[in-house]
């Protein structure tokens, strides 16, 4: 077993569930530890290997030619699902050699667009996306979770700006009628056109208000009786949550951020943490 040439893969009563590539294998006496990442990490040192320009297309056509790209000399193994056009068109231009395909894919992923990795495979999602894999209530918790609020996640007014040559500034949002205004600002210089820039600041603004809410269980594990297909727990992924066992009552539909499963002696546990539709999950953990 050696770091960045092999790669890890488990299945739960056997379905597999994850692979990714190994990053950091840590020997000792009688113990070894893995660190891998999904399929993302090879993206994420590559570069790209054409100079591409892309007028007025859909973010995930333009997602796709990414990890195509990245992919093409040295393909590890992978493949792409599209569930969904992300329905923003922009225009972004890729210079060969210059940035890392990862960098660029999560660039996209902050504009509208969304993906995760399911082993070798892609997804390819609409920032909205929002099919439900289940149903979670306190009762699947019975140790408790937390609801959290994230207002420095919020914004009423997003700016995004591109570089210096293009010199173009997009807007959306405002002063809102209940929190007034609260204004960020950005810059993304693979961003060429307003109509680009004007699409990446609304899809930020949708991600950011009203204000995020999170669900963490992250200190507790889901009941055994749950019903939800564990291997279908994938960051991405949405879940309806209903909880009134904190202060913060919630009922809405959630999608999955992070998820851990361990597994020892007394039995097997699992730990979701959840936010708001639009909220990333992009990252090859």
């Amino acid at each position: 077993m050696r770091a960045m040439r092999h790669f890890l893969h488990v299945y739960r009563n056997g379905a597999y569930v994850w692979g990714g590539q190994i990053l950091m294998p840590k020997w000792a006496a009688g113990t070894v530890q893995i660190a891998a990442a999904d399929i993302v990490s090879v993206l994420n040192r590559r570069t790209p290997h054409e100079t591409r320009a892309f007028t007025n297309t859909d973010l995930t056509d333009i997602a796709e030619w990414l990890i195509e790209d990245g992919f093409a000399p040295d393909d590890p193994g992978h493949s792409v699902t599209v569930l969904a056009q992300s329905g923003v068109l922009g225009s972004r231009d890729y210079q060969a050699d210059i940035g890392q395909s990862g960098d660029h894919l999560r660039s996209l992923a902050e504009t509208g667009l969304d993906f995760t990795a399911v082993g070798e495979t892609l997804l390819l999602m609409p920032d909205d996306w929002s099919a439900s894999v289940g149903l979670i209530t306190d009762a699947d918790l019975p140790d408790g979770l937390s609801v959290e609020e994230d207002g420095t996640a919020m914004a009423t007014r997003w700016v995004v700006y591109g570089d210096d040559t293009s010199g173009v500034v997009g807007s959306a949002g405002g002063v809102h009628p209940y929190y007034g205004l609260i204004e960020r600002s950005v810059q993304d210089t693979s961003i060429k056109d307003q109509a680009s820039a004007d699409a990446a600041a609304q899809s930020r603004l949708d991600a950011s208000l009203p204000v995020p809410v999170y669900v963490d269980s992250s200190e507790v594990t889901l009941s055994p009786d749950t019903g939800v297909d564990i291997a279908r727990l994938v960051p991405g992924w949405c879940v309806d949550v209903a909880t009134t066992a904190t202060c913060r009552n919630l009922t809405q539909r959630m999608k999955i951020t992070g998820l851990g499963v361990s597994a020892d002696g007394s039995g097997e546990q699992v730990k979701i943490q959840f936010g708001p539709v639009g909220a990333s999950t992009s990252g090859g953990n």
